[in-house]
């Protein structure tokens, strides 16, 4: 947290401005007096000098705003390009906003400046707005070097690297945040150590209402850190299925198939059973075979036999996976044959396409054995006519 000494840097940074400043604009005044006399008369409690001086400055300096904030980047690139490495020049990029922000800041206290309205208030708002920009170029260095931050998170896990990154760098700006707004409470004299310490008052209440919060924090570290899911997986926990889009600080968004967005505490899915599709690499066929009961064991037999040589010459069925076909049960209207072994292949169309084409040979195989696929029926016998 910030300290009274940012105050005092702050304050000794715009005193030390404002005195060249004011040299400046008092020489500038004098000049315009002498030269025209009219503009040392007073309106409103300002010489028309003073007035008229003020506008002009904050006009030409947010008119050559654009051009100087380009020059000085232009130059800064130049520079840049003369290092290996790419990073400096995205700092310098990102640095063009807070740059601009900086000229304004110059212009407000140029125009405060010259009509002498420079009090405590008016300090107070500059400071505030320089600590703003200072934590604003701090935001725009952590933006630009993003890169750096998966390269680091890539070493401890290719498959996380963007989750990691993507949380570490929202830890990174809250704690950015929070530094930034305490350093401005304390040049408004706001003790921030104080208020800290008055919250040990409702710590409890705090306490027992962000426990759900800490409870989803955890739950999305250990998410990370057990590598579990990551985004673009197929996965299905507590009921939901769907494609991982995001994993926050404290939930998991999951993408339907009916394409509608479901998001799930961290929590719940940390403890919870989770079915991740995305992570096998062969997909199951698994299916009973129905022949009519006209069929003869010699057919059966052949039947069974030619299958299990069709998925077993099949260039897309898995060979190191289980493959069985037998014929497995008397069943009330057909001999049934089962049938068991996986595809060499997860994708869900290639799947499709693979299970259509055993379908259409195993039909071939029975038509050849001159068989037929049975369908529920029932047998009336009658044993006597009236």
């Amino acid at each position: 947290m910030a300290s009274d000494s940012n105050v005092t840097v702050v304050g000794k940074i715009v005193d030390g401005v404002d005195s060249s400043l004011n040299s400046v604009s008092q020489d500038l005044l004098i000049t315009l007096y002498k030269r025209f006399p009219i503009l040392g008369e007073s309106a409103f409690g300002f010489t028309y000098g003073q007035i008229v001086a003020s506008f002009v400055i904050i006009i030409f300096i947010l008119l050559i705003r654009p051009f100087l904030v380009r020059l000085i980047i232009e130059l800064l690139l130049k520079l840049a390009k003369k290092t290996e490495t790419k990073y400096d020049d995205l700092v310098i990029k990102n640095l063009k906003k807070p740059l601009g922000f900086s000229f304004l800041i110059l212009a407000l206290y140029s125009f405060l400046s010259i009509l002498y309205l420079r009090n405590s208030f008016a300090n107070l708002i500059l400071s505030s707005m320089l600590i703003f920009n200072f934590f604003w170029i701090v935001w725009a260095v952590v933006n630009a070097l993003q890169g750096v931050i998966y390269r680091a998170t890539s070493r401890l896990s290719k498959d996380l690297s963007n989750e990691l990154t993507h949380f570490f760098l929202r830890v990174v700006k809250i704690l950015i945040w929070l530094i930034g707004l305490s350093s401005v409470l304390s040049v408004w004299g706001i003790n921030v150590t104080a208020i800290v310490a008055s919250l040990g008052l409702g710590g409890l209440a705090f306490a027992l209402a962000a426990k759900d919060t800490a409870a989803n924090l955890f739950g999305s570290i250990a998410l990370l850190f057990d590598k579990s899911i990551k985004i673009g997986d197929w996965i299905r926990v507590d009921g939901v299925e769907g494609i991982v889009e995001d994993i926050g600080m404290r939930t998991t968004k999951i993408r339907t198939f009916k394409k509608s967005l479901v998001v799930v505490p961290n929590q719940i899915v940390a403890n919870s059973h989770i079915e991740n599709f995305s992570r096998r690499n062969v997909r199951r066929i698994k299916m009973s075979l129905g022949l009519v009961y006209e069929t003869t064991n010699e057919q059966l037999e052949a039947i069974i036999a030619d299958i299990k040589s069709m998925l077993k010459n099949h260039k897309q069925i898995a060979k190191d996976e289980t493959m069985l076909v037998n014929f497995d049960n008397f069943g009330e209207s057909a001999q049934e044959i089962f049938i068991y072994t996986f595809t060499n292949t997860a994708n869900w169309q290639e799947y499709l396409d693979i299970k259509e084409d055993i379908y259409f040979k195993i039909s071939e195989i029975v038509k050849r054995h001159n068989s037929s696929f049975a369908f529920p029926s029932q047998s009336i016998y009658v044993e006597s006519l009236p």
